[in-house]
């Protein structure tokens, strides 16, 4: 078992988080922690992220309702991304969709 400390921040001091739902495995989508995020989500138990482009904490559902409850957080061998296994309320994209991964990319079909 890692601290939070041990993790490998970038020199922005992020992880990416890979946010996956937990009964199904599907991944909901992509983020980014920061040590004060990951300590709220550890303290709240809902995903709280890092937004780069406002650059302040996000609590995913906060306005929407649609929060993800954390059910585990594991780092990979390296130190250096995450995994967030989540029960999902409401869809995780801001598009509505249940998952931001919905985009087909040409010749991979």
């Amino acid at each position: 078992m890692r601290s939070i400390e041990e993790l490998k921040w970038d020199a922005r001091g992020l992880i990416p988080a890979v946010v996956q739902d937990a009964a199904s495995g599907e991944v909901l989508t992509v983020a980014y922690v920061s040590r004060e995020s990951l300590k709220k989500t550890q303290e709240i138990k809902e995903t709280v992220f890092y937004s780069r482009s406002r650059q302040c904490l996000w609590h995913k559902g906060e306005t929407s309702g649609n929060t993800q409850k954390v059910l585990s957080v594991t780092a990979d061998c390296d130190l250096d991304a995450l995994v967030i296994r989540v029960e999902p309320k409401g869809p995780a994209c801001h598009t509505g969709a249940r998952s931001c991964f919905f985009e087909p990319v040409e010749g991979f079909e």
